[in-house]
Order: C-alpha cells, then structure tokens, then sequence
C-alpha cells in the first residue's frame, strides 16, 4: 500500500508496541504522544518474531474503540531513508499488519500530522482476538521468536509506557500477570 503524503519530507511513523522501544531504523526527530479512536491489545498472533508456528507468541495491535486513546511514540523518517525504512518495517510487520494514515496528537492534545501506523486488524490470518489475560500470559510464556521471549516484549513495552506516563491497562494487567507468575515459579 503506497503511503499518500503531500510532502516526501512529512513522513512519520507511529509506534504503539516494540517500535516505541526498539525501531531499529534511522529517524531525524521523536516525538511522544497519541492516536485517538484506538486502543492496543495483544491479539495478534506472532509466528517469528515473538512465537513459533508450534508455540505462537502475542503482540500487540490496535482496534478501534471510540473516545480512546493509544499512547505512543512518532518518528520523522529523513526523505533519503523513507523507502528503506518503508521497506524494513513492512518486512518487519509482515504477518498481517497494514499500513494507514492516522492523525497524531501531541501530549497536550493538539494534532501535530498524520502519521504511518501498522494495524493488524480482524481479517488477517494471525488475530486471535480477545482473550482474558490469563490466557494471553500463558502464550506470552511459553513463546519465544527470532527477536526472543514474548515476555520480554510485554515488559519491555509496559516499562516505556509507565516512563511515557501513558494509561494502559491491558498492557499493565498482562504485564502483572506475567510479573506474578515469575514470583509463583520462585
């Protein structure tokens, strides 16, 4: 899907799971703050990067919600570097993301650009869709991909939230789950 920018220069992309702590691309600014209308959740399927074919990982995908908000962070891809980034983020969210353009606010909530996200909605082969959080700690678990554990995904990404000052309580909740689960084990 080709990305529709008025200016080559405008082209920003939204991180909302393992891009807000590892983008592993080149940007030229960073900023934090939010989309409205979504929220995330770990109903996606990973088969590589977080999980296997046999032991599935989770990660996160954003649906929509009215009168959400899903915390983040935007990166400014230099025009030199936006189809090379293009290319390694859609090898990179390659198991059922889509790209779109959404409207990014910043922490004030004003609306700074439109911003390229990845969603990965119901109609793909890899959303599990809702499940409680027990069932998505117990596939967290047990899964680890080409990137490593799906645990250390989860907390990794609960721990940039908590440092944004960003509210999630899905990402919290299934962080905890996972937090008390280690302690159990001890």
């Amino acid at each position: 899907m080709a990305v529709s920018s008025s200016h080559a220069e405008d082209l920003w992309v939204f991180g909302y799971g393992s891009l807000i702590f590892r983008p592993d691309f080149p940007f030229i600014a960073k900023r934090e703050g939010f989309i409205c209308g979504w929220v995330r959740r770990f109903w996606q399927a990973s088969l590589d990067h977080r999980g296997t074919p046999a032991c599935p990982g989770r990660v996160a995908t954003i649906v929509s919600s009215a009168g959400a908000r899903c915390w983040g962070v935007a990166y400014q891809v230099a025009p030199e570097q936006q189809q090379a980034v293009l290319r390694y983020l859609d090898e990179r969210e390659c198991g059922g993301y889509e790209r779109r353009l959404l409207p990014f606010h910043t922490p004030c909530g004003s609306m700074m650009c439109n911003v390229l996200v990845y969603i990965a909605d119901h109609e793909n082969p890899h959303f599990v869709g809702p499940e409680d959080t027990q069932a998505i700690a117990s596939c967290v678990r047990a899964a680890c991909g080409l990137t490593g554990p799906n645990r250390d995904y989860v907390l990794k990404l609960a721990a940039a939230l908590e440092l944004m000052g960003a509210d999630d309580p899905h990402v919290f909740e299934l962080a905890r789950a996972l937090e008390e689960a280690s302690v159990a084990a001890e």
